[in-house]
């Protein structure tokens, strides 16, 4: 296989690796698969370098042998409670005598809206055009080519702790791999679960992870809000745990097979074998009681979620709703529950856009993963594209290159 395209996703809980690649049509197949139980971090931040580093390894050994090829490189995606996003604003003079807007213009001025202060312990992840405008003239999505003597550029900058990205390049680093480039991980869950009509009604992503939940928001084909909260379904399991006094590993898997969020409706529910603590004898837990348990902390997320929404003014403006990816989307009645506290349709997130093992990763555990090789296809291509175009001193260059992906990703 030539070239192909990887995906890490490296999880509180799990760390997920897919290989993909393009066949002679242009289509996309998924060829490999592979997870590991995820050690070594917290809250989507590594805690212990050593055993991620035995994580990755685990996960990229059985994708390789799924897939029959090596990997060499992988797209990584990072979250955590440490990302923060701003909205700003460029603006320049259009160069050219004649006023015609170029490729270099669309580059200075995200350059110019990119100009702002950021603590020294932060750098900038993404730097996602919104729209711009020419003259006075709003909602432009690509300006080059037309006539103006003032251009206005909007933007979405993502930031996180440079610890934190610098920890994950050397953990994939010692795993013998080289990151061809670091993703938000809701940005990428975005590009295998939305629809186009979904980005241009206006739709709010919940990837919900066993760390952390985060959250991308898209209005207007543009990612106008991020942000991430430190509760996931870990929370979950911790308070089941608690809650029915078993050991964690227990609680984990009575949650998967018998959770729900929804308590209406379970008064003569089945009754579920739960092992004591410490050698302690088996107890019978009805799926009311851990219902009970489960709801509280399901609805404390998604209020936490409404209310980034509602402060940034966004809850209103979701023509298409909701999607709920990612391992905790999966809890049974979580989508009935989001419809209960936004008020508003809410669909389970599942990736598509692909060939190839469809069934082993056509789930919304796999929604990062496989947007992180959408992710890189798109990048891959866009690359090509731009070689030729490409000219000056290599720092314009690559400010150049990445400023034009992603106009010619949001045109």
């Amino acid at each position: 296989m030539a070239n192909p395209i990887v995906g890490l996703d490296i999880g509180t809980t799990k760390i997920g690796v897919i290989i993909g690649e393009v066949d002679a049509n242009g289509q996309l197949k998924i060829v490999g698969v592979g997870t590991s139980p995820s050690e070594g971090l917290r809250k989507g931040v590594v805690v212990n370098i050593e055993k991620t580093v035995k994580s990755i390894h685990r996960a990229v050994e059985e994708a390789e042998l799924m897939a029959g090829v090596d990997v060499e490189s992988v797209f990584v995606g990072i979250a955590g409670d440490h990302i923060r996003s701003i909205n700003s604003r460029g603006v320049i003079a259009v160069s050219r005598t004649d006023n015609e807007i170029t490729r270099q213009d669309v580059a200075r001025v995200i350059e110019a809206a990119r100009a702002v202060a950021i603590p020294m312990d932060r750098e900038m992840l993404h730097v996602i055009p919104q729209e711009f405008i020419v003259d006075d003239q709003p909602g432009i999505k690509d300006p080059v080519g037309m006539s103006g003597v003032r251009l206005e550029g909007d933007v979405h900058i993502v930031t996180g702790a440079i610890t934190s990205a610098q920890n994950i390049y050397k953990s994939v680093e010692k795993a013998g791999l080289k990151v061809a480039d670091i993703v938000l991980e809701p940005l990428a869950s975005s590009y295998s679960v939305l629809e186009d009509d979904e980005r241009e009604l206006g739709a709010a992503v919940i990837d919900m992870g066993g760390g952390t939940t985060d959250l991308i928001v898209f209005i207007e084909d543009s990612v106008r809000h991020t942000a991430s909260i430190g509760l996931g379904g870990k929370n979950v399991t911790n308070d089941l745990a608690i809650g029915i006094r078993t050991p964690l590993e227990r609680a984990e898997e009575i949650k998967r097979n018998h959770g729900t969020c929804l308590r209406a409706g379970l008064e003569n529910s089945e009754y579920i074998a739960v092992p004591g603590v410490g050698g302690r004898e088996q107890r019978e837990v009805s799926r009311a009681v851990l219902a009970s348990i489960i709801e509280p902390r399901m609805r404390e997320i998604f209020t936490l979620i409404m209310r980034e929404l509602q402060k940034n003014h966004y809850l209103d403006m979701l023509g298409a709703g909701v999607v709920l990816t990612g391992g905790g989307a999966l809890m049974h009645g979580a989508v009935e529950l989001a419809e209960q506290v936004f008020g508003m349709p809410v669909k389970l997130g599942v990736p598509k856009g692909f060939g190839g093992l469809v069934d082993s990763v056509a789930t919304p555990v796999h929604a990062t993963g496989v947007g992180l090789v959408q992710y890189g296809v798109m990048r891959s291509s866009q690359n090509r594209d731009e070689q030729a175009f490409v000219q000056g001193s290599d720092r314009f260059k690559e400010i150049l290159r990445k400023m034009t992906d992603w106009v010619k990703q949001y045109v």
